[in-house]
């Protein structure tokens, strides 16, 4: 036993006073001799070996079996005591982890923090809820001087901090273009490149991007590899589906990326989403992706920003509470 020779004296002194009285108060004392054990980082064997000498001292003629018994003890209790270490180390560096990833996840909220634009002739809502601490979707708008507005809804194909930093990294590359430069082939063009440079292999980013001319009412959209967009037209009540041909981006250098334009009529709604809604799962099954746009359908009286709402607690309500990928879904709608 690691403790001095006055601590196996005291533990020897214990045991004989519980022995010849049973008073609880000796319990009370064992209680804090225990405690202070696991300060001095004494091992359950080692006492398990102070109780098998002391009641050698006090018991002399002992029967054999439960000397055997107590070396039985003993060996079960080494291999106890390193188990439970190991797991108290590993315990420690999990929360030593988890406080990390508690400091990157508000890192990432703060570094990719986007205002919601306001503008006359559009409703526009959003929301992003991360599966985990960290949220592997992105969303960022832009609005220059005239009003008109910029979204791009992206997902990093590789979760965790490596993808919160490649994504600040593109929100800074977004923000740094000038006005006369936000149309979306032009931006993936560009982003493109930013990502291949400068992402480590293995890590690809799909992205959306559109925009919005508050004077046409254009949108004209573009998309590396990323989920379509609907738009649910008002006098159809029907979805048409907005895609472009693209690749992801990182993957190649040199990429040239499809832009197209449709027109936008008053009280069409436009909806663009990340995987982590069209790939909802319901039970063992995923959902289909004309129950999701159903779904949308079902809310698209309600303001943007309600639409977004609804549609994400359904699908919440769906699964349990308990999201298996990250949440993103964007609704612009023409209310002039």
């Amino acid at each position: 036993m690691g403790s001095t020779k006055s601590g196996k004296q005291d533990y020897k002194q214990l045991l004989m006073e519980y022995l010849e009285t049973g008073d609880e108060s000796v319990l009370y004392r064992a209680e804090q001799f225990s405690k202070n054990s696991i300060q001095q980082s004494i091992s359950p064997d080692e006492i398990v070996n102070e109780h098998y000498q002391s009641l050698l001292d006090i018991i002399p003629d002992m029967d054999d079996r439960i000397k055997s018994s107590f070396q039985f003890l003993i060996e079960t209790m080494i291999s106890y005591g390193m188990a439970y270490q190991e797991y108290h180390v590993l315990r420690e560096k999990q929360i030593e982890l988890r406080s990390e990833i508690g400091v990157a996840a508000n890192m990432q909220d703060t570094l990719l923090k986007t205002q919601v634009p306001q503008v006359d002739s559009l409703d526009i809502g959003v929301k992003s809820v991360a599966a985990k601490e960290m949220n592997g979707d992105y969303h960022h708008f832009i609005i220059d001087d005239k009003g008109n507005i910029g979204i791009a809804i992206a997902d990093v194909i590789g979760k965790g901090i490596p993808a919160a930093f490649c994504m600040s990294m593109i929100k800074y590359a977004l923000e740094s273009f000038s006005e006369n430069q936000i149309f979306p082939k032009y931006i993936l063009d560009s982003i493109n490149r930013v990502v291949e440079r400068n992402v480590k292999e293995g890590m690809f980013v799909t992205m959306f991007y559109g925009f919005y001319d508050v004077d046409t009412n254009y949108f004209h959209y573009a998309s590396a590899g990323h989920e379509p967009g609907f738009i649910l037209r008002k006098e159809s009540h029907e979805f048409e589906e907005i895609d472009a041909k693209g690749l992801l981006l990182g993957v190649e250098s040199e990429v040239t990326y499809e832009e197209k334009f449709t027109q936008i009529e008053k009280d069409d709604i436009i909806v663009l989403f990340t995987d982590g809604v069209t790939e909802c799962r319901y039970g063992d099954r995923f959902i289909e992706q004309e129950e999701v746009l159903d779904v949308i359908k079902s809310f698209s009286h309600l303001p943007a920003q309600e639409i977004v709402d609804s549609v994400y607690k359904y699908f919440e309500r769906l699964q349990d509470f308990e999201l298996r990928d990250d949440f993103t879904i964007a609704v612009l709608k023409r209310i002039k």
